[in-house]
């Protein structure tokens, strides 16, 4: 797929007007910086930012506490959704500090 067929903003908050579930299905991945991050939780192509989990806060209402964070964002499909990687701190194949 390219470019043009993810929305330009994208949300994993059912709340936001910018959820989309459906996408969401498909296992929307995101290169950020030329780095894939795992740990984001909104993004915008136009505006060129992603908002990602700061960390294990959270608000007085339950939501994690994000960071917004400005660059060049390439949204991607995964091969296989549903895998995820685990741990390595937002970044695919780093060790994980621990």
């Amino acid at each position: 797929m390219t470019k043009s067929d993810f929305p330009d903003r994208l949300s994993l908050d059912p709340r936001s007007p910018f959820f989309d579930g459906d996408i969401l299905q498909k296992g929307v991945r995101i290169n950020f910086n030329g780095v894939e991050k795992v740990n984001v939780e909104e993004y915008s192509i136009s505006e060129g930012w992603i908002r990602v989990a700061a960390g294990r806060s959270r608000d007085r209402f339950g939501n994690p506490m994000t960071v917004k964070l400005k660059g060049k964002v390439e949204p991607f499909f995964d091969d296989q959704p549903g895998e995820r990687v685990e741990g390595g701190g937002g970044e695919t194949g780093a060790p994980s500090a621990g």
